[in-house]
């Protein structure tokens, strides 16, 4: 096997003075500027780091998971490690028990054959993305309101979606043959999206399980399915670590993406060292590209990056009320895959639109996620679900886009679940849920149901409520209509006695216009 064409770059220095002017002072009654810079640890960063206004202003953003994963389209993405599961096992970092083979092993033993002849590896040649199309994705995306992208550049698979230049095993050597990444981030930087990239490789290391009658632990193959050992329990190697930060590096500085997003396994103790070490890479790339640039990172609970040196992401789970620090949702429009699998189940817009405004009134983002086939095409039934929440947005975008949290999220008898996949949990929102967002002078009330009787009483906005004091009412349309709503305020609540013509299908808002701003 041939590796002259694929190095490993070396540890770049992370102490980089850019020359970006950004704190100025003076001496001798001259401007004095200085360069500010991120040290590799977290006093520097937490010192330094502010999140950028324009991601919270964004609101929208859509999530890719494409691999070659979408070749057998079986289970989820993580059929390339369900495959190799043929015993009993156990993960306390995955809290996962397995009692007897997966099911993904037996299917893939009867479709495909034995683990040793057929393994993960031989999918990629299958994984062609012949009618990939980036203009085509991205005015897909367009359409759906989204303002920001953020494609997986390396899931747990270990096979690169981009040019890279520390594996071979990457889609513009193999598979599609393509610089999906490459392509993505030209043809969406053109329409004005702003463009982000998922590393998920961290826990290739231990994805794979090793077993000898397995192709996983064949050396040759060692870069794709990782050099760990059988061992379940061994620790990651330095090599692993250095593997995964030079692999990191190549990503930001070939790609420099505005959003850097990291799933689960960085937060272990194994990468403790090199977690400041990225954050102050990337920021620092950031100073020297002249744009702020962010790191969404999951584990929110434990806060391997300290609170107020990333932004944090829950994935398939939601806030309970207001965090004042921005925040983002990830999930997917699939509520059993990530990646594409012939038996996909969609949610309903409805759905997806109330999670928005939810979301949104407690200061988050929403990250919606689609699983595009192998050919490269997105399935219609993802894109009709895009396109009927871009239509929403067309309408009511007002009251989500460059939006602020108000004193209060809402109201109503519907509580939200909090935590990492807890999604499930949570029920359907009523006509008495409402949801609140603000921006200038207008305060936006946002009805999750259309009240059957064609009226609705906002309790938050109540004579007497504190959170009503100084709020001067001048007017209130229903977005999608130029009639104004008649109201009055007593001390039960803002009261409309009749709301008008139904607007669209989904969450109605109340555009409440106000003498001054708040």
């Amino acid at each position: 096997m041939n590796m002259n064409k694929y190095f490993v770059l070396p540890l770049i220095g992370l102490l980089i003075l850019t020359g970006c002017k950004s704190e100025s002072g003076k001496k001798n009654n001259e401007t004095v500027e200085t360069e500010i810079h991120f040290e590799p640890n977290w006093e520097s960063i937490k010192k330094k780091y502010k999140d950028p206004e324009w991601f919270n202003d964004q609101k929208f953003g859509i999530f890719i998971h494409w691999g070659a994963y979408a070749v057998p389209a079986y289970s989820s993405e993580w059929y390339p490690r369900r495959m190799y599961m043929d015993t009993a096992t156990f993960s306390a970092q995955l809290n996962h028990q397995q009692l007897g083979p997966n099911e993904v092993y037996l299917y893939h033993k009867k479709k495909y054959g034995d683990q040793k002849e057929f393994g993960y590896k031989d999918f990629i040649p299958q994984f062609k993305g012949e009618k990939f199309n980036a203009a085509e994705w991205i005015d897909i995306f367009k359409k759906s309101g989204a303002k920001y992208v953020i494609p997986v550049a390396d899931h747990h698979d270990g096979f690169a979606m981009y040019k890279s230049n520390t594996t071979r095993w990457n889609s513009v050597d193999m598979g599609p043959k393509k610089d999906i990444l490459g392509e993505l981030f030209k043809e969406g930087r053109k329409e004005g999206l702003i463009m982000g990239a998922s590393s998920h490789y961290a826990f290739n290391w231990s994805f794979y399980n090793k077993k000898d009658h397995f192709d996983t632990t064949d050396p040759e193959f060692a870069d794709l399915y990782s050099a760990k050992g059988k061992d379940l329990t061994e620790p990651v190697s330095e090599e692993f670590k250095k593997l995964w930060w030079n692999r990191t590096v190549d990503l930001i500085d070939n790609y420099q993406p505005d959003i850097l997003w990291f799933d689960f396994y960085l937060d272990i103790p194994d990468f403790k060292e090199y977690r400041p070490k990225l954050a102050a890479y990337y920021y620092n790339k950031g100073i020297e590209w002249g744009k702020e640039v962010v790191i969404n990172d999951k584990n929110f609970d434990h806060e391997a990056f300290p609170e107020g040196t990333v932004i944090y992401d829950l994935e398939r789970g939601k806030l309970p009320g207001i965090r004042k620090l921005p925040w983002q949702t990830d999930t997917s429009i699939g509520k059993n895959s990530w990646g594409y699998v012939t038996n996909w189940e969609s949610k309903n817009t409805n759905e997806l639109v109330d999670d928005l405004v939810d979301i949104v009134s407690k200061n988050g983002n929403l990250l919606l996620n689609i699983g595009p086939k192998a050919d490269g095409t997105i399935p219609e039934d993802q894109q009709k679900i895009l396109f009927e929440i871009g239509d929403w947005l067309k309408v009511n975008g007002d009251a989500i886009y460059n939006t602020e949290y108000w004193t209060v999220f809402g109201e109503g008898p519907t509580e939200v679940k909090k935590g990492h996949h807890s999604e499930g949990e949570n029920k359907g929102f009523t006509a008495q849920d409402i949801r609140f967002t603000k921006k200038d002078n207008k305060l936006y009330a946002i009805l999750l149901a259309w009240p059957e009787n064609n009226s609705v009483t906002i309790e938050s906005l109540a004579l007497g409520n504190t959170n009503a004091e100084g709020l001067d009412i001048k007017s209130i349309t229903l977005l999608g209509s130029d009639n104004e709503i008649a109201y009055k305020q007593t001390n039960n609540g803002l009261e409309i006695a009749n709301l008008g013509e139904k607007k669209g299908d989904h969450a109605f808002c109340l555009e409440i216009t106000l003498g001054d701003k708040i």
